[in-house]
């Protein structure tokens, strides 16, 4: 089992006041919704953020998947509510199986 406890107490406290980065949530909410592809490469980046400075704080990368897939999964149910979720992973197993999460390094 795995606990993930706060390490930089300074940066959660400036999230929750609104701040991260050079932006603040009241810009954030100024500004029009990106697109989806726009949020989803966004999200990407500030989850690999995290990942870094998950592992530069000693988290291995077994846990951060753990907890990562954990809370995925919270956020479907309680979106899409527990049966929709079971059947979006019931899914997972055949695009695991045809190669949908692989990562191919390029060879040169």
């Amino acid at each position: 089992m795995c606990v993930l406890t706060c390490v930089d107490r300074g940066r959660a406290a400036r999230a929750t006041q609104g701040h991260y980065g050079n932006m603040t949530t009241s810009n954030l909410a100024a500004r029009d919704p990106l697109p989806d592809h726009e949020q989803k490469q966004a999200a990407l980046d500030f989850l690999q953020e995290a990942w870094t400075e998950a592992r530069l704080n000693g988290v291995d990368d077994d846990c951060m998947a753990q907890i990562c897939l954990f809370t995925a999964f919270s956020e479907l149910v309680s979106t899409y509510g527990e049966e929709a979720a079971a059947r979006y992973a019931e899914g997972l197993s055949r695009r695991i199986s045809n190669g949908e999460f692989s990562i191919e390094l390029p060879r040169q």
